[in-house]
């Protein structure tokens, strides 16, 4: 005999009407088999005998079902992925989907180089820097790691590098060459450290796309380190009222909403400076860069130390010496930053490491200054 269908459960369409509830208002003693549409979850579900299972359904992550049985499906409109439930490891695992996505801006620099030591050192290069725009997947979490500026003192060191999931890596700076030492080179890096003073000798180069090489020594005097959007100046002697050996430039960017520049060399060391004008002094680069030392050859109360390049910059530090009538160890390089610039309406506001966070025009700024997260 075929079961007669309730036309009393047929709306006016056709369609068949089923029972509905919350989670708190389920039937407290269901049958094997009886569905209905729970609007807690706004899915329908079935129960099994023991348990009632969702046969599928659409939420948010804060409105997920709670330990759904094994291999429940659905779609979450927060990460615009499709997920299924793992009971045995508690967890909802995306289902093989890309899930939604939003374009974001980017500025990422390493650390700047610390000067060159000795007797008349280079300028450190700046850190490498790198711009654009890049793809983030909503729900994945994203590591910023912020390089540190290099050392000075009498054992400068490179700077290092800055890194972003998925990005390229920004290559530290590369320290200024010793000055009356051997090698004079200025080293390699995101920016090429200048070199050192006494002898013929090249400044370090930089890496393509990121950064200038640094400054030669073609005379007396340590060169400038390279910038991010300008070579190093080349040492041609080392006499005030007009030195050589100035920081190559960095690189203006308004990603924050106003300009600021990033990347400048430090500026050479000048040995024999005898007019100490601070206005004449070997300059680090815009962008962050450290002046040069300068000696006055008459009197070590004259003397002017190195600066190091300015922090969240990746400016380069300046060179130094180490004479006792010049008592100016090299400076150190500034530390890197990384920028991210995110539609408002995508922005989550789930983040570690305690970046400062601004907002411009449409966008919200993500200014991590030191090592941190975003998840998208």
């Amino acid at each position: 005999m075929t079961n007669a269908v309730n036309l009393s459960a047929l709306g006016s369409n056709g369609g068949t009407s089923i029972s509905t509830w919350t989670t708190a208002t389920r039937p407290a003693s269901p049958l094997t088999g009886q569905m209905g549409y729970n609007s807690t979850f706004t899915t329908l579900e079935v129960y099994n005998g023991s348990a009632w299972e969702v046969i599928n359904g659409v939420w948010t992550t804060a409105t997920r079902p709670t330990t759904p049985p094994m291999g429940t499906i659905g779609y979450n409109t927060t990460t615009g992925q499709i997920e299924a439930y793992n009971s045995n490891s508690a967890i909802w695992a995306n289902a093989g989907t890309s899930g939604a996505t939003y374009t974001a801006s980017y500025l990422m620099i390493a650390g700047g180089a610390g000067g060159g030591s000795g007797n008349g050192g280079g300028g450190g290069g700046a850190g490498g820097l790198l711009t654009g725009t890049t793809t983030l997947s909503t729900g994945t979490t994203y590591t910023a790691t912020v390089g540190g500026g290099g050392n000075g003192g009498s054992s400068p060191t490179n700077g290092s590098d800055s890194s972003f999931t998925g990005l390229t890596t920004a290559v530290g700076g590369g320290k200024g060459g010793a000055g009356a030492a051997s090698p004079t080179t200025g080293f390699s890096g995101g920016c090429g450290g200048g070199a050192g003073r006494d002898g013929i000798a090249s400044g370090g180069s930089g890496t393509s796309g990121q950064g200038f090489a640094g400054g030669a020594n073609t005379s007396n005097g340590g060169a400038g380190g390279g910038g991010t959007s300008q070579a190093g100046n080349n040492s041609t002697g080392d006499a005030q009222p007009s030195p050589s050996g100035y920081g190559g430039n960095g690189t203006a960017s308004s990603i924050t909403g106003s300009s600021v520049s990033y990347g400048g060399g430090g500026g050479g060391a000048t040995f024999n400076g005898a007019s100490q004008d601070a206005t004449l002094m070997v300059l680090g680069g815009a962008g962050g860069g450290g002046r040069g030392s300068s000696r006055n050859g008459s009197s070590p109360s004259g003397n002017i130390a190195a600066v190091a390049g300015t922090a969240n910059t990746g400016g380069g530090g300046g060179g130094g010496g180490t004479l006792s009538a010049f008592a100016s160890e090299a400076a150190a390089g500034g530390s890197g930053v990384i920028i991210l610039s995110v539609p408002t309406t995508n922005y989550t506001g789930t983040t570690t490491g305690s970046p400062t966070v601004t907002t411009s025009g449409a966008n919200t700024i993500i200014k991590f200054t030191a090592s941190g997260s975003y998840t998208a």
